[in-house]
């Protein structure tokens, strides 16, 4: 029998890429994502509660969710982790790609419950992971993108091929790995349908744009007229 397995989700591309690289080894049964105190935005890429949601139902995946600040984070998280372990999970599988200490936090989150930090992409080329994801039939949409590399006309852009030249230009690593940008995965072979999102405006947070996605059905979007 395959381990039992969750994974830390973002609902970007990494994420994904990191369930393409081991669903096949791994029983996944559970997405595991992080949101403020509200539950209105994820942690990690600013996204509402109902696109997270599209994306488990899409994978057929139970969707665990932890509320926090960002000072309660780790906390939060490990009660999280413990929920897995009482599930029967014993691995989880994170989307890091570079730094040293992203992997170790991780692997020491997961060891105080006696669970396995999973890390498939870990040590990675970025350009080569940047292609391998235009090889793979996903799609992604890019919603949160550092203002002094990237403006506001890059939000909502669908992740394509010939942005890595740009990129490279404008010094941006091919994954945004230092926070350059961050996708919204909006269909993956492994999703049973594409997600059917719209745009519902952006703004411009600290030292970052970010653009509000919502699903076409959404109140949220007849609320804005789109």
């Amino acid at each position: 029998m395959k381990p039992r397995a969750a994974i830390s989700w973002s609902g970007g591309k990494d994420s994904c890429a990191a369930l393409h690289r081991t669903r096949a080894d791994f029983d996944v049964v559970s997405m595991l994502t992080m949101f403020d105190e509200g539950v209105a935005r994820s942690r990690s890429h600013g996204l509402r509660p109902e696109i997270l949601e599209a994306q488990a139902d899409r994978l057929g995946l139970r969707h665990t969710i932890s509320r926090c600040t960002w000072e309660t984070y780790n906390a939060a998280f490990s009660d999280a982790l413990a929920h897995l372990k009482r599930d029967g999970v014993t691995h989880v599988i994170f989307g890091d790609i570079l730094f040293d200490e992203h992997r170790q936090w991780a692997e020491q989150m997961c060891q105080a419950h006696g669970l396995t930090a999973v890390e498939p992409l870990f040590g990675s080329s970025t350009e080569t992971l940047f292609d391998e994801w235009m090889a793979s039939g996903a799609d992604a949409l890019i919603v949160t993108t550092r203002a002094a590399l990237l403006d506001a006309s890059w939000l909502g852009r669908p992740l394509r091929r010939d942005m890595l030249a740009e990129f490279h230009r404008l010094g941006v690593d091919p994954c945004g790995e230092r926070g350059e940008y961050h996708t919204l995965v909006t269909n993956s072979p492994l999703f049973r349908a594409p997600l059917d999102v719209r745009a519902n405006g952006h703004v411009q947070r600290a030292d970052c744009w970010s653009l509000d996605i919502v699903m076409n059905n959404s109140k949220a979007a007849h609320d804005h007229g789109l």
